[in-house]
């Protein structure tokens, strides 16, 4: 069986890349899986364990990163968040291409473990759009909105690291030219490497 692929997929708050990632999964559902976070925070209501996060406590969590079982984590307002490696591991050997849809610095460290990770970036088609998707969803308050503004113009300094960057203008649009992007990097020499080498390997009787 062909292994999927490890996609991380980042974005400016506003950008729709939730919604993005929720439609390529539930059109692609045999081709994709969400990976679910590892978290100490407590969970909400009607959230479940395995379904919308690994809950854990303190103590289990700083054992995963001890053991080296996280891809990448981070630690928000006192809680941990983490991608479980067991998690992305296994739905890969099954052939399905793993989504993560985390932040820069979360993203750029998987990508220094595991080089074939593809990184795709989500942006808005201007600025002025980005402030208004944010302004419509009329659930923060000018000043949070200013704050995430502000946070968008420093992420947009790392987009360059990135192997995509993916306008999202119309979603539909957008949702098609993600899988097709997707699809062509399986064919990369990035991700291709274990073939690369083998064939090196297998020429040399050959030579």
């Amino acid at each position: 069986m062909k292994k999927g692929q490890l996609i991380v997929i980042s974005g400016f708050a506003g950008t729709g890349k939730g919604t993005l990632v929720k439609l390529l999964t539930s059109r692609y559902e045999k081709d994709y899986i969400l990976s679910v976070s590892a978290t100490t925070r407590q969970p909400r209501s009607g959230e479940r364990e395995g379904i919308e996060y690994f809950f854990k406590t303190v103590d289990e969590f700083e054992e995963m990163i001890r053991n080296d079982e996280l891809l990448e984590y981070a630690k928000f307002v006192d809680n941990y968040y983490g991608t479980p490696a067991s998690f992305v591991k296994e739905w890969r050997e099954a052939g399905r291409n793993v989504i993560l849809e985390i932040e820069i610095q979360g993203a750029l460290k998987i990508k220094e473990k595991y080089e074939d990770t593809v990184l795709i970036f989500v942006v808005p088609p201007s600025a002025e759009e980005l402030k208004a998707r944010l302004i419509k969803r009329g659930t923060e308050t000018e000043e949070v909105i200013d704050k995430r503004l502000k946070r968008a113009g420093e992420e947009s300094e790392g987009i360059e690291k990135y192997d995509y960057v993916l306008v999202n203008d119309d979603l539909e649009t957008c949702v098609e030219e993600l899988h097709q992007v997707i699809c062509a990097s399986a064919h990369s020499t990035k991700t291709q490497g274990e073939l690369i080498e083998r064939l090196r390997q297998e020429l040399k009787v050959f030579g």
